[in-house]
């Protein structure tokens, strides 16, 4: 048994029958400390005991673990975390597993139907993650999982309240994911396939009988150990098969002020999923839109006539540099990889900032863009200097180190970084930074 969680802390929702029991005994028997979460409701969280909860933490200690009972509902999360700091005095991992069903049509559906879905599943995962995310923040250290369902991702019929829930579970941890990275805090999703008094109302019996919870335990077993180093995915397990969604994009087209009409006429290639493209960050979203605006613009540019294709503010004098970056990056994007790197530029007027400007050449896809680091990443080194400064070293009317060392060109980070990407850009024949 390699995988151990000795010294450990975790917090298991809904962990007093089914996938949330199964993890709390495995977590326990592998040597953490668990806090056995359990309102001890019926599926249509209607009700509440404190038996479920006992129970398991009976379990576990027979077993010769260590474990603590919680009886609140998940909307309490700072009372589900208060229980792991005042038993434990910390806390490591979070499964937000608590869940309940209220299955009805749409026009049948109540405000309470709704309501009560959105609590337990999505309040209850911001309510304990919330609390527990300050403590992992100050530790540099957290694994979180929130569980989110094939109905999440692809609907289903009568549960129109479920799915949509367990749908906006999957952003929330893609975006706990950029959060949390520089915290050492990994968040991800969970789609399991278990037999459990959720599912019966949905699967035949002899079906649930077979989708042992048991089969998932592996990989959410494995999901928050710290050993594990994914972040911001969505991982998939059932029947004892275990895999990962991903999403992917077509090829599209770009149709230059296009009416409804053109859309129409272009639809089979819209929609054609051949030769389709994986995003895996926003930040290759943004880039990939940024290389798509290029191209609507040269596609649109007139006959003989000019077009920069610029996506920067024309107000900030050196966008003109970031765009000859952009479009040399997207021509070659194989030069700027050796460098796996992040660099941010906070251009100034002098004084006060004008804009920000992330070359990402760390991604699988490098770019260029306008505004912050994002996805979570922190730059490798960040330059603040004016905008005029800029221009000048650039067009070689100022010295680069002469306007470090006058306090001009401040840099924050790796400079070294910035030697090796201006020695890139300069064989590149362009512009010296």
């Amino acid at each position: 048994m390699s995988l151990r969680f000795d010294g450990k802390v975790a917090i298991v929702t809904g962990a007093g029958g089914g996938l949330g029991r199964t993890y709390a005994l495995e977590l326990a028997k592998r040597g953490c400390k668990v806090v056995v979460n359990d309102l001890g409701g019926d599926r249509h969280g209607t009700s509440a005991s404190s038996s479920m909860a006992d129970k398991v933490v009976q379990e576990i200690k027979a077993a010769g673990g260590q474990a603590v009972a919680n009886y609140d509902s998940v909307e309490f999360g700072d009372k589900i975390v208060k229980t792991a700091i005042d038993n434990f005095g910390r806390i490591d991992i979070v499964i937000n597993n608590a869940g309940i069903l209220r299955d009805v049509s749409l026009l049948k559906m109540t405000e309470l139907d709704w309501d009560l879905i959105f609590k337990v599943h999505v309040k209850g995962a911001y309510a304990v993650t919330k609390a527990a995310w300050p403590y992992m923040r100050d530790q540099k250290y957290g694994r979180i999982v929130v569980t989110s369902s094939n109905a999440g991702v692809h609907g289903n019929f009568g549960q129109a309240n479920y799915a949509a829930a367990k749908s906006a579970l999957i952003g929330f941890a893609n975006s706990l994911a950029q959060e949390g990275a520089k915290y050492n805090i990994l968040a991800n999703t969970l789609v399991p396939t278990a037999g459990s008094r959720l599912t019966e109302t949905v699967m035949p019996k002899n079906l649930v009988d077979a989708l042992k919870p048991e089969y998932v335990t592996p990989l959410v077993t494995y999901m928050v150990h710290e050993s594990f180093q994914e972040s911001g995915k969505l991982f998939e397990a059932g029947a004892g098969w275990y895999g990962t969604i991903q999403y992917y994009k077509g090829k599209g087209k770009v149709i230059s002020n296009a009416s409804a009409d053109d859309i129409a006429k272009n639809w089979s290639t819209i929609t054609d999923m051949a030769g389709a493209e994986f995003i895996g960050t926003i930040s290759e979203q943004s880039g990939r839109l940024m290389a798509l605006l290029d191209e609507n613009e040269s596609s649109s540019a007139p006959s003989g006539g000019s077009s920069s294709g610029s996506a920067f503010p024309s107000n900030i004098k050196s966008s003109a540099l970031f765009q000859e970056m952009a479009d040399g990056v997207k021509a070659d994007p194989n030069a700027v990889k050796p460098l796996k790197a992040i660099v941010l530029y906070v251009i100034t007027d002098g004084k006060n900032e004008l804009g920000k400007f992330t070359l990402d050449f760390k991604s699988a896809n490098p770019s260029v863009y306008l505004g912050d680091v994002q996805n979570g990443e922190k730059p490798n080194a960040t330059v603040t200097v004016a905008d005029s400064d800029f221009v000048d070293i650039a067009a070689g009317k100022l010295n680069a180190q002469k306007a470090f060392m006058g306090g001009k060109l401040k840099v924050k980070g790796n400079v070294m970084l910035l030697q090796k990407l201006q020695t890139l850009l300069e064989k590149a024949k362009k512009s010296k930074l």
